[in-house]
């Protein structure tokens, strides 16, 4: 049986000379950068290889630090620059990862005059000839040039009724959960129920003094601005009369 030769790596060692270049280090930053705190430590990176760290001082770049590689040639005592670079410490003040602009957008975010392009590919919508199992709408969309481009899909309409159902429309936001249980919009003058597979859940409320007006709501959806919220008049008895006998002339 063959022997299995198992080669381990060799950590490499801090370079005595390259470790007391100090002075050498902190003068590769230049004067323009500045800023310069105190020395670190020194890391070994290879053979005659090293890397001096120093605190940075500059404004706005807490636990920053100041990194000088240094190094020299076998046999040479003389000790040259590498590179330097400032590099961010564990507790370093740090601006936060990019995203992509896709990605960072949020319900609301779309304002006066502002574009927002759709992608070709949106899982929420499907090019207009085909079906997108809603019948109200396949009756139009299907026919080739006389529907839209896109409709939605069945995984947008999914999505879209989620968001509606969970958000401030729904039946658990808090102007809901205060309203009569008997108040809900599915049986309110003002609900405007929608129109295809949407309409079996939402519809829109009318009620102009309602804070959903004009809104997409669910049909357990509810408020106190329901049509046949009714409040019964209460009759206040008249005040009974009363008279003044405390002076009574008495006559026989």
């Amino acid at each position: 049986m063959a022997d299995v030769t198992r080669t381990a790596t060799r950590a490499p060692k801090v370079d005595q000379a390259c470790a007391e270049a100090v002075d050498i280090a902190r003068g590769a930053i230049t004067e323009e950068a500045g800023h310069i705190g105190e020395h670190l430590n020194v890391v070994a990176e290879g053979d005659r290889v090293v890397t001096h760290y120093f605190a940075c001082d500059l404004p706005g770049y807490r636990g920053w630090q100041w990194a000088v590689t240094v190094t020299r040639a076998p046999r040479s005592k003389h000790v040259t620059v590498c590179e330097t670079v400032l590099l961010p410490g564990g507790d370093a003040l740090l601006a936060p990862g990019w995203v992509p602009w896709h990605e960072r957008l949020h319900p609301g975010d779309l304002g006066v005059g502002d574009l927002l392009p759709t992608p070709e590919d949106d899982d929420r919508l499907t090019p207009g000839y085909m079906l997108g199992g809603d019948p109200e709408v396949d009756e139009v969309a299907w026919e080739l040039g006389l529907g839209r481009p896109r409709v939605l899909s069945p995984l947008g309409r999914e999505e879209a009724a989620q968001r509606w159902y969970d958000g401030e429309n729904g039946p658990d936001a808090p102007i809901s959960l205060a309203a009569p249980r008997t108040a809900r919009c599915v049986s309110c003058a003002f609900y405007v129920k929608l129109g295809g597979s949407l309409g079996r859940m939402f519809g829109a409320c009318a009620n102009v003094y309602a804070p959903d007006d004009g809104r997409i709501v669910s049909l357990d959806h509810g408020c106190g601005g329901h049509s046949e919220v009714l409040i019964d008049e209460t009759v206040i008895p008249a005040p009974p009369t009363i008279y003044d006998d405390s002076i009574v002339d008495e006559v026989e």
